[in-house]
Parts: C-alpha cells; structure tokens; sequence
C-alpha cells in the first residue's frame, strides 16, 4: 500500500536550479520553523483581530439602525406622495387614498419608475435583496457598490409606497450589508473580515426594523455567513443588539405586534401544528413555483426587462381592486390575523390575491421584500386553518401559520421561530412554532432542491450548499494518511547514478525501471535534504544543470544540488488541512512527512492521500450497515 500511494501524484517537489543560479528563499531551512507554529490546535480558529471587528461592528449597527430609520420614513413619503399627493411622512393606509378609480394606476407608475432606475442605475436594485447580498459574499468578495447602497432603498421605497406587495427587511438587510460591505472597504481586511461586517449590518438593519434582535444573528447564520465561527457570529451579534438597543429612539419600543402568551396545546393540539407546518410547507413550494414560473415567463416576452416591473404593476393594480389590503408592506393585515380580527373567508380573499401579485411582482424584477408577504400568507394560512381546529385560538394559529411559511419558504426555522416569539412576545408559542417550522422545512427540503432566496442566485450561474458540516481534512492527522515505510535516496548520491537510477532500462529496448515518481533525500544522519524526482533528473539531463568545472556529473551530489533548492514538508502531527493548504500554496504534490519531536522522516504525504480522505467521508455518508443483529430465535424462558 505504501508503494501505491507513492507512486500517485504528479512530481512537482524538487524544484531545485543551478548552483551557479540558486537563490534562496524563505523555505530553504529544512526545519521546524518551516511549518507555521499554529501546531496547537484548539477548538476555535479566531485571534486578537476578532476585538478589532467587534467594535468595527459596534458602529456598523448604529449604522444598519439609522438606515431603517430612514428606509421607513421614506416608504410612508413614498405612499403619501403616490396616493395622497402630498409631502409627509406619517403612515397612511392605501386604502384610503383619494384618486378613487385612478388607483390601479399608481403601481403602473411606480413600476416604471424602478425599471429605469434598475436600466440607467444599477441592475442590483432588481429583487428582494436577500439574494443580491448572498452573491455578493459568494462572488463579489463582499463588496457592494455606494451607487447600489442609495438606489436600493431608493427603490424599494418607490416599489412598496406605490402599493407593491413586498416587505421592508429584503432591502433594509441589502441596505445595511451594503454599509457594512462600505464602511469594511476604508480599512486593510480580508474578504471574510469584510463579508462579517456585509452581514453585520444585514443584521443590524433587520433588528432595528422589526426589534428581533435574536433572529437578525439566526438570519446570519443560517442565510448569510455560510459559516459557523465566532470571528464571524460575535461581531454579527453586537451590531444586532447596538441595533436594538437604537430602535426604542428611532422606532419606538415594544413587539411588533404583542400578544398575550398563549395556552399549553394539548398532545391534539401540537399534532395540528405538525399538520400545519406540512401545509405551510407545500404552500412554500408553490409560492417559490409560482415566483420562478412568472420570472420564466417575463423571461420569454419580446421586451427588454426594464419594462417588465410596469407589467408587474398592472397586475398588483387590478389586485388592489379586488382586495386593497393585499398592496403594501401590509403590517395592519398582520396584526389583524394575530388578534382573530380577520375572518376566515376574509383570509382566503386575502391570501389568494396577495399571492398571485407578489408572484408576479417579483417574477418582474421589481424591488421589495419576501418576508412580510410571507407572514401575511402564512397568517391568513392558519386563521383558515385555526377556523377548523378543535384547540387553540385564532391567533396562535395565525402566528405558527406565519412561522411555518417563512421558515418553509426561506429554509430557515430556527430564524423563522424565533422571529415569531420576538414579534409576538407570545413565549407559549414557542413548542407549536418549533413543531411547525421544522416540518414545513423538512416538507421544501423534500420538495424543492433549492429555495425562493438559493434560486435566484442558482440561476446566476452560481452553486450554493446550505448544509455545514466539520471539514474532515480539520479532523484528520497526516499521521493517519501517510505512506510509510518510505524509500529514500542518499544525499551522497552522484548526480550521474540519480540520472541512471530514474531512466535507465533493465535491457536495451525495455521500458525504464519501475520507480517511484519522488523520492525524499537524507543525509548520512537520516534528516531530510530535499526531494528528487524523474522529472527532476530528465531535466538536469536536458540543461545540463548537473555540471561541474566543465566535467560533467563529476563531483556533484543529490546532496548538493537539493541545499540550493526549496523544500516543503509536514509534521505527523499536522491537521490533513493544513498540508493542503502548504501543498497549494508550495505547488509540492507530495511532502515528506517528519516526526515534530526528533526531526526525522516517518513517511511520505500526496495529494492523492487527500483525496482519500474525501472518498472516507463519502463513505461514511453513503455505506450502510447493520452494526447490530436480534437473534434469529427467541429464548425460552422458564
């Protein structure tokens, strides 16, 4: 076995040059001071940088929280200007507005409005935020233009005040990653120190908005950081609660939308809520369907999609004819579900026309939010299903309703649950909430490969997994994968033999000897020199970089030629990862393998050892075995 994985790999190790042309370089020394003395390993990978990005993330907060502010009050001018025509920014209700039968036409003209700025501004405004900002963690390095981080509220403000059917958090978290992404760009970070600050002021911008301070860090977790670090959550956390701690100034104190704390469901009662969360979860699938169906379609219209939100705007217009309450961000609506005050066929209008509009919005590229919409859907999902419930009140129904939805659609329960229990403050909530959540997300995880926020992303042309696991080459030591024992060559090897010993044939006309591709070069005292290959050799061969005084291969030694090479090599004791990352960085495809305490070589690591531990970890997903087995019979007893 040895000798196989000595013969995998491709020889890149002795990059050795002529004497006469050797430079040193800092990987010359063969020592122990070679390999970066991160040897101690501990459970977490954060250093004192880490207080430098909690207090970046301090003012990053403040920040996200004053960009809600401004982001609501610019909403409420938006809908006055377009349904009141006047100059304020108190909350007005669409409803009633006072241009009577011209009201289909106000969302026509919004939605103008945002495909030119998308057209002449930026695309980046098109959407619902969270999927511009996942793109750019995932390709952007983290960077978000200053032109998207105006223009994106900007828009939002227009698309949502004209009556769209969208939500404010998809463009408060763009907003706030944007100033953080901007605010990251002034200082010498690295894109996973700017992509925490991006998510900070996601986060902070969302706990400012709705006071859930605690599902803004959730929402990082599981949408955004695509990580689980503490270099990365604890900045998230302390702009999310600077956030919070600046919304009583800014927005005003208190839940949302406060309800008392609902009675303990009986074993009946939290059956329903596992039957509602797979109901929750079907109609998340549909939604995300219906979203897509309408983007393909736009996608076959022989216009160029600048145009296509005003379409979208005729379609929310006559909407808002049959049921006004479906425009807008719609937080009245919300509340009415919570305190019962919406009844079951009321719901049902609701439900369906807010559905068809928001889908065809967003199909359109328009600019707004899902989570709303969602929790409004979600609500007027379990009223009607709180309607025939033998347990519970209304709006406990209403409230698991919006949990599920959201936490279906988005594939985020944890996020989606504990969204609810901050909104609502309605800590008897939170067993049905959890039951719900975790079964319509199990429902689209079965349903749909990726979700509403994934799928606009997917079809950028970028892959994204949603799913973390601990890295096996974090868990494995090259102790574990090496090749051992291990063939060497004397560093007092002539040169000439080095040559004969990789190319010559047993007998003329036959294929060279059969040798491994590298071999590690020891000294008379068995410490490692260098590595020399056959391809090394054939290439001493071809430039003669083997001579010496003229005489050729005389008086010169592996030995000789490896000191003025560089040389790379691990320690038995090295987490298989950090060979990786010394292979990539080196361009070396094997390294031979010393002991940390005597300096000796004990064996010999290739890339294709790596490979065996992806194919381990593979395995372990995918064989399945029966470790135990009952008896064939039964013993009698007496």
């Amino acid at each position: 076995m040895a000798n196989d994985l000595l013969l995998g790999g491709q020889s890149g190790e002795a990059r050795s040059a002529a004497p006469q042309e050797a430079t040193k370089t800092p990987q010359d020394p063969v020592t122990q001071d070679h390999v970066p003395q991160d040897h101690v390993l501990g459970d977490f990978s954060a250093d004192r940088r880490l207080l430098m990005l909690m207090a970046m993330a301090g003012v990053v907060g403040a920040a996200g929280a004053a960009a809600a502010w401004v982001l609501l009050r610019l909403i409420d001018l938006a809908t006055n200007l377009f349904y009141f025509g006047r100059l304020s920014t108190t909350p007005a209700v669409i409803a009633q507005s006072v241009w009577g039968s011209f009201m289909p036409l106000v969302p026509v003209v919004g939605c103008l409005i945002i495909g030119l700025m998308a057209r002449y501004g930026s695309e980046k405004i098109r959407g619902h935020g969270i999927p511009e900002a996942m793109e750019a963690i995932l390709v952007g390095r983290s960077r978000i233009q200053p032109k998207v981080a105006l223009l994106k509220p900007l828009s939002s403000a227009i698309s949502i005040g004209s009556g769209g059917p969208f939500g404010a958090e998809g463009p408060i978290i763009m907003t706030g990653g944007a100033i953080g992404s901007l605010f990251a760009q002034f200082f010498h970070l690295t894109d996973a120190e700017r992509k925490t600050l991006l998510v900070a002021g996601a986060a902070a911008g969302m706990s400012a908005t709705f006071g859930t301070p605690v599902a803004a860090m959730l929402l990082a977790v599981e949408l955004l950081l695509f990580e689980w670090k503490p270099r990365s959550f604890i900045p998230v956390a302390i702009a999310a609660a600077v956030a919070a701690a600046c919304r009583p100034a800014l927005l005003g104190a208190g839940p949302l939308f406060p309800l008392a704390d609902s009675a303990a469901l009986p074993a009946t009662g939290l059956a329903l809520c596992a039957l509602l969360g797979v109901l929750a979860g079907l109609g998340s699938g549909l939604l995300t369907s219906l979203v897509y169906g309408f983007e393909d379609l736009f996608g076959r219209l022989p216009l160029h999609w600048m145009w296509w939100p005003m379409i979208g705007g005729v379609f929310i217009g006559l909407g808002g004819l049959i049921d006004p309450r479906a425009l807008g961000v719609g937080y009245d609506n919300i509340a009415g579900l919570l305190h019962g005050q919406i009844p079951p066929a009321s719901a049902l209008t609701l439900v369906a026309v807010k559905a068809v509009i928001w889908s065809v919005a967003l199909g359109s590229g328009t600019s707004g939010g899902v989570l709303a919409p969602l929790l409004m859907m979600g609500g007027a999902l379990g009223a009607m299903f709180g309607a025939v419930a033998p347990v519970g009140e209304a709006g406990e129904w209403a409230l698991v309703g919006m949990a599920a939805m959201m936490g279906g659609t988005m594939r985020a329960p944890l996020t989606a649950m504990i969204f609810a229990l901050e909104l609502s403050h309605d800590v008897g909530a939170l067993l049905p909430l959890a039951i719900a959540c975790a079964l319509s997300h199990g429902t689209t995880v079965l349903l749909l490969k990726r979700s509403i926020l994934t799928e606009k992303v997917a079809r950028r042309g970028h892959h994204i997994v949603r799913e973390y696991a601990v890295d096996p080459f974090e868990t494995m030591r090259v102790a574990q994968v090496m090749a051992q024992p291990v063939d060497t060559l004397p560093a007092a090897m002539p040169l000439t033999d080095a040559l004969a010993f990789f190319t010559e044939a047993e007998e003329e006309g036959q294929a060279p000897r059969a040798r491994h591709r590298s071999y590690p070069v020891v000294d008379a005292d068995g410490q490692v020199v260098g590595m020399a290959s056959r391809t090394d050799a054939l290439r001493w061969a071809r430039d003669g970089q083997w001579d010496k005084d003229g005489a050729r291969g005389e008086g010169w030694t592996l030995g000789d030629q490896c000191a003025h090479g560089s040389l790379a090599v691990a320690y038995d004791d090295e987490l298989v990862g950090r060979v990786a990352d010394r292979m990539g960085a080196t361009d070396h495809s094997r390294l031979p393998v010393l002991s940390r305490d005597s300096g000796r070589l004990v064996g010999l690591v290739a890339q294709r050892d790596l490979l065996a531990v992806r194919h381990l970890s593979l395995r372990q997903e995918q064989r399945r075995e029966a470790l135990l087995s009952l008896p064939l019979g039964a013993r009698r007893t007496s």
